[in-house]
């Protein structure tokens, strides 16, 4: 053999070890547990054959207690270049049978090295975590190397769209990079999150919890909104962050990518024209409008089991990809609260710093009253979807399908907040309260005078305030909604209403940046 093949056989072979991470006994361990190794997962994702791997035979660096004696090429990250649906991404994806998936300060340079990549390609970035955390022996260089990826994730934001996969264990500082993310995805009952574990919170508060109770997938996607997605298997979250990579643009300049469509852009339903009950405190399901709207009836919804009173997602309509923020008439009688402006907020920017159109379908009494509400600050959460709203340049259609009252009217991209095109059903009330209560306040001293005639009163001057507010006609005569339309038309006229918009080119104030209310 000669000395070229001896080479070229010495790199086959050591390919081959680094593929296997921290080894076969690791590897089934890892299979034991219901997890996917880093590269299986990363084959899952990506397009067959697509994958380009960095960084390969990296070692760390280390020499404190005994890690001198122990590498693994690699190092616990596979990092490199593929194609989803043939579009470009850069990723990373934690290796937990090298160290735990333990971060060492090589492992966030091979980190950052792909991030650099995105951001200078304008390319997306995902990160699939599986780590035990900080790798201790390296002390503060770890920590540094954490600082280095959080960084990162700043400049990238509303630059690149990043994804973050949590596919086991990710604690203490390891989390803030997913929380800087655009969308962070979690596997029920394999992977978890939190600051502190279990032990340290028992040894503080002495309260005694486990690590999917203190931050398990279902209570990060249901209760403390952490988690946009929570999937079933490794294998479903994987499918989910292909799905969603499919609606974006690769940055911030381009525009999401067109997908034809069979669906006509003039289809009617006429299920629509009666989807609004006569009683205005009965409820209906959104997901019937928004579905019967979209193209092929796809919408992939974002926080699906957070804050259920409103709903937002991707959709393509026409086979162009647009932001859908939806009240849930269902939930709370589709009302305001705290978490429903902070997740509206949260997505409503997204789409703006991507070039997303935003279709907001509106049916609103108002913000959720109540101590608990003022106390948690619903006045600067409720402010930070208006804001979201307000600085929004991208084409903002809005459709009003039964109430939008008060100050969660002005806040549901109103046209006072640059609303492009404001449309409205005919079954749409605009006004500052309803009708029961406008009554109660405007004439409580003609009924109190007057007990007799209690009712007569009251009933007459509730069919006066109807016969004025309970319609949108006198938002229309004032230009604020710029067409009453038949419900069954609301595809048809949404879309047409985005074409319009296209080219649409909208500044706001220089600035060094904004001061959103946090």
């Amino acid at each position: 053999m000669s000395i070229q093949q001896e080479k070229i056989t010495e790199l086959v072979g050591r390919r081959e070890k680094a593929r296997l991470g921290g080894g076969a006994k690791r590897i089934d361990a890892q299979h034991a547990k219901g997890k996917l190794t880093a590269r299986e997962r990363i084959a899952l994702l990506v397009d067959e054959g697509s994958f380009e791997e960095f960084d390969m035979f990296v070692h760390h660096r280390c020499t404190n207690f005994g890690m001198e004696k122990e590498h693994f090429d690699g190092d616990g990250v596979v990092t490199g270049h593929a194609t989803i649906d043939g579009r470009p991404v850069y990723l990373f994806a934690q290796d937990f049978t090298v160290s735990g998936g333990s971060l060492s300060k090589t492992m966030s340079e091979k980190i950052c090295k792909v991030m650099d990549m995105a951001l200078r390609g304008g390319v997306p970035v995902i990160g699939l975590n599986d780590s035990g955390g900080a790798r201790i022996q390296e002390g503060v260089d770890a920590l540094a190397g954490y600082g280095e990826i959080f960084e990162r994730n700043i400049l990238a934001s509303g630059v690149i769209p990043q994804i973050s996969g949590i596919f086991g264990p990710c604690a203490g500082g390891a989390v803030y990079s997913p929380a800087l993310t655009d969308f962070t995805l979690m596997v029920k009952d394999t992977s978890y999150m939190f600051l502190t574990g279990p032990a340290v919170v028992k040894s503080v508060t002495g309260e005694v919890v486990t690590q999917e109770q203190l931050g398990g997938a279902a209570v990060h996607a249901s209760k403390s909104g952490v988690a946009h997605f929570a999937a079933a298997s490794e294998e479903e979250g994987l499918s989910t962050i292909r799905e969603l990579i499919g609606y974006l643009p690769l940055n911030n300049r381009e525009q999401a990518p067109e997908v034809p469509t069979t669906d006509p852009v003039s289809r009617v339903d006429d299920s629509l024209n009666d989807m609004v009950p006569d009683n205005p405190n009965k409820a209906y399901d959104m997901y019937a409008v928004v579905r019967s709207i979209v193209d092929d009836g796809r919408f992939l919804e974002i926080h699906r089991d957070f804050a259920k009173n409103i709903i937002v997602g991707f959709a393509r309509m026409g086979g162009r990809t647009v932001g859908v923020v939806a009240n849930q008439p269902a939930v709370l009688a589709g009302v305001l609260d705290i978490n429903a402006s902070r997740k509206g907020a949260r997505f409503v920017r997204f789409c703006d710093a991507f070039n997303i159109p935003l279709v907001t379908l509106v049916d609103v009494p108002g913000f959720l009253p109540g101590t608990q509400q003022e106390y948690g600050a619903i006045i600067t959460n409720g402010a930070k979807l208006l804001y979201a709203y307000g600085e929004a340049t991208v084409p903002k259609v809005t459709v009003t399908l039964r109430k939008s009252y008060g100050g969660a009217h002005i806040v549901m991209s109103c046209k006072q907040l640059r609303g492009d095109i404001n449309y409205a059903w005919p079954t749409a009330n605009i006004a500052v309260m309803g009708a029961d209560g406008a009554v109660n306040v405007l004439y409580a001293k003609d009924i109190k005078a007057d007990p007799e005639h209690a009712s007569e009163i009251f009933e007459a001057r509730k069919k006066e305030y109807e016969d004025l507010f309970s319609n949108p006609y006198r938002a229309a005569e004032k230009g604020y909604i710029d067409d009453v339309i038949e419900p069954r038309n609301t595809r048809f006229r949404v879309i047409r209403a985005l074409a319009q918009l296209s080219a649409k080119q909208q500044d706001i104030p220089a600035k060094k940046h904004d001061n959103l209310p946090l």
